[in-house]
């Protein structure tokens, strides 16, 4: 199991408070710095935890009120003061009894919480000057070696990251090992906030979000064109591999929860309803109700592979402190595969679907890259259906030639996984898709059964599950963070195009004004023109749309004569969708030509 940052400090897990590589250590100890600083500067403040994370580090503090952009600079012109004193971090250890009193003498509350927590007989501390830290290292040799940092901001945080313990104040920063480095990442931050997706979502007019539903996208006319075509690029081709589509309850009993296991390891991100004496709750994920159409019937191991489909609307009970954008949410689309299959045909499974995951994230030039996740401390399943599970994944990597990283104990409960990770425009990784073996959950909890080859008796061999693609609806804010699919680029009055055409089809195809404007339209003589033409009130927008040779003295260009047949022999057409799917042209206002709409057009 791979210890968080956090459980480092919290529980004193693992051998080390971070890991021992340079950069990691260096961040460690310019939290240290950091917190010195800090009890300078406000007398009083109380110290928590302060670990080093991924591209920094932060310090949580017990103070009444926030800190200020202004006390970020002051809290940093102190800390390049200190380092230049080039004070030495050292280690000292005592007995956790005595280092509790120690702690309680000098009020910090949560070093003695975390004192008591923790079964060791004894204790280390590192010191540097005046601050002294529970802390088991490592650091570097002393405050002179920390040069190049810089504090980034400063929110609120739950003690132990739960609402019913006290706020605390929260420093982030970022260390670093040269001033080149420094400089590349504060570059990258500035790039990032520019291509923020909640920033765009709302230029772009594609979504936003309300108090009134946290942790849920409100999804404007334009978004959704964009959700649509990513819904529609994924059913295609999951159709073309033979996978069937499904749709299964949005409220479900908790008695599935229960026999899935869900409820047991998973209950508290469940949003729970009370109806008529039952419990219910709001699917989380689409995997268990997947099993009641699998077992609508008798399955033969000739039926095998079912692969299933489907786009499911989930809802997670995040914590509101943890809601970002569309990174973290309450309520998403879940895009899901259930593949039920044979034992010999799990490996051509896994390679198919690796194989769709490159034709995917191709289509968006994104590069894939694989992470193995392993057994954790909490699962389902026997010792030999686990190392049958993980093997089975390192495989099918293997024999595709996929490099990957190894996560132990970073599995699910119910099985391995691979994750697959790509990197956006400024070189983060994001997790978009994650193939799963499903162990006992759906195979065994859910008795999915199939006829074996033998007729003696109905085999209890367990089809698998896998699952790949999840979050249709998250996939977005990862291409505003990239480059803009062409549906979703902004266009110079796509939207005033976009109102003039619906105004154009409310009033059957002629012109309309836009509110408040004149009821006759301008240039009437032209628009009278057009709807007294012989052939038919849009028989002169769709020559115009074609684009003829010549105008006429009215300012008309005249059409060609293939063109006016064609115009001609439309009258005699039946009005089929195919037929007015071909007719369809340009539609061109009176004043500014034709309106290309394709955005529109989905």
């Amino acid at each position: 199991m791979i210890d968080s940052e956090e459980d480092r400090h919290l529980r004193l897990a693992g051998e080390a408070d971070c890991a021992p590589e340079p950069l990691p250590t260096l961040r460690h100890s310019t939290a240290h710095l950091m917190a010195q600083a800090v009890t300078q500067l406000f007398p009083g403040v109380k110290v928590a935890i302060g670990p080093a994370i991924e591209d920094g580090f932060y310090y949580d503090f017990s103070r009444p009120v926030p800190f200020t952009p202004e006390d970020l600079e002051r809290i940093e012109t102190t800390m390049h003061e200190l380092a230049k004193q080039d004070q030495p971090f050292v280690r000292e250890e005592m007995p956790r009894d005595k280092a509790i009193r120690f702690f309680e003498e000098r009020q910090e509350p949560f070093k003695v919480e975390i004192l008591r927590g923790i079964d060791a007989p004894t204790v280390s501390f590192y010191r540097q000057g005046d601050f002294v830290d529970l802390c088991r290292g490592p650091h570097v040799a002393s405050t002179g070696a920390i040069k190049f940092f810089k504090l980034l901001s400063s929110s609120g945080a739950y003690w132990r990251g739960s609402e019913k313990n006290p706020m605390l104040q929260r420093i982030y920063g970022t260390a670093w090992l040269t001033q080149k480095d420094l400089d590349q990442y504060l570059w990258r931050l500035e790039e990032a906030k520019k291509r923020d997706h909640r920033k765009l979502g709302r230029e772009l007019d594609l979504f936003e979000f309300h108090d009134v539903a946290p942790g849920a996208a409100f999804w404007l006319p334009g978004g959704m064109i964009l959700v649509r075509e990513l819904e529609k690029f994924a059913r295609e081709r999951l159709d073309a591999r033979g996978y069937q589509e499904i749709s299964t309850p949005l409220l479900v009993n908790k008695k599935l929860w229960e026999q899935s296991g869900h409820w047991e390891l998973y209950s508290d991100n469940m949003f729970k309803l009370e109806i008529e004496n039952e419990t219910f709750s709001l699917k989380p994920m689409n995997c268990p109700e997947s099993a009641y159409v699998y077992r609508r019937t008798v399955r033969s191991y000739r039926d095998l592979p079912i692969r299933y489909s489907e786009m499911g609307r989930c809802h997670r009970n995040e914590r509101s402190g943890t809601l970002s954008g569309l990174v973290r949410v309450r309520q998403f689309t879940q895009d899901d595969a259930h593949i039920y299959l044979r034992p010999d045909q799990v490996q051509d499974e896994i390679t198919s679907l690796l194989h769709l995951v490159g034709e995917w994230y191709k289509t968006f030039n994104l590069e894939p890259s694989f992470r193995l996740a392993t057994r954790p401390v909490q699962s389902l399943g026997t010792d030999a259906q686990w190392e049958q599970a993980e093997r089975a994944l390192h495989e099918a990597l293997k024999a595709n030639g996929l490099a990957y990283d190894l996560k132990p104990g970073d599995g699910t409960f119910y099985g391995p996984k691979i994750d697959i990770d790509v990197r956006d425009v400024l070189g983060r990784p994001w997790q978009l898709a994650t193939v799963q073996v499903d162990l006992t959950m759906l195979p065994e909890r859910m008795q999915c059964e199939y006829i074996g080859r033998t007729t003696q008796a109905a085999g209890r061999h367990p089809p698998r599950h896998l699952r790949l693609l999840r979050a249709v609806h998250r996939h977005p804010h990862r291409a505003l963070r990239g480059r803009l699919p062409d549906v979703a680029r902004p266009r110079p009055g796509a939207r005033a195009a976009r109102e003039r055409e619906a105004r154009r089809v409310r009033h059957g195809g002629a012109w309309a004004p836009a509110r408040g404007g004149n009821p006759r339209g301008p240039r009437r003589p032209q628009r009278e023109a057009r709807l007294s033409d012989p052939r038919g009130p849009g028989a002169q927008g769709a020559v115009h749309a074609g684009g003829g040779r010549a105008r006429g003295a009215a300012g008309h260009r005249e059409p060609s004569p293939a063109r006016e047949r064609s115009v001609r022999g439309a009258a005699g057409r039946s009005d089929s969708p195919r037929h007015r799917r071909r007719d369809r042209q340009p539609v061109r206002h009176p004043h500014r030509g034709p309106l290309r709409l394709s955005a529109a057009r989905s």
